[in-house]
């Protein structure tokens, strides 16, 4: 029994370690950005995805939250605070659906199974991140009105990018998918 405990201990710590310096990397990503308008090209779909795929679904979901409610209480995690606002203010801005998209992306990327051919795994992974645009978009056009060219400022310039980082993911997948192990 003492021995059981022992080991779930240990595994609680890991997982909030990981997801601690999971959050602490997705603010990083944040950070490394080309300024577009209204919504900034980062490294962050890059994180989100590569967290869904070495931690699962749990632990990916548990960082991106800790990392969107850090956001939401003030800390300047997201790509432009605090020079553009922080807190709910900032949360709620043209990026929001953007950042809830993070979370059904690291989901699909953690539980959608990831050890099958390259071919699948790319497919797998743009469904995941597709849902980061499809869910920016809606609220971006809900924001700024629909009359605007919401593709053209919401997505097309982030597609080659996008098209690149899942590449690079898909190549990796097979290496980076013994992360679970370790959790």
């Amino acid at each position: 029994m003492e021995i059981t405990k022992s080991i779930y201990n240990q595994k609680l710590l890991k997982s909030l370690i990981v997801v601690f310096l999971g959050s602490l990397a997705l603010t990083i990503s944040a950070k490394l950005k080309i300024p577009f308008y209204p919504v900034p090209m980062t490294m962050q779909t890059f994180v989100v995805l590569f967290f869904g795929i070495s931690f699962g679904y749990k632990i990916g979901l548990a960082t991106v939250g800790l990392y969107l409610f850090e956001g939401i209480i003030g800390l300047p995690v997201f790509s432009n605070s605090p020079e553009k606002g922080v807190g709910l203010i900032y949360f709620m801005g043209p990026t929001m659906g953007y950042l809830l998209g993070f979370l059904v992306a690291t989901f699909l990327a953690g539980y959608l199974n990831l050890k099958t051919n390259i071919f699948f795994i790319f497919i797998k992974l743009t469904l995941s991140v597709s849902t980061i645009y499809i869910l920016g978009m809606l609220w971006l056009g809900n924001l700024i009105g629909w009359d605007k060219p919401i593709f053209e400022l919401g997505a097309a310039p982030f597609l080659l990018a996008e098209l690149f980082k899942i590449c690079l993911l898909t190549i990796l997948t097979k290496i980076i998918i013994n992360f679970r192990n370790f959790i």
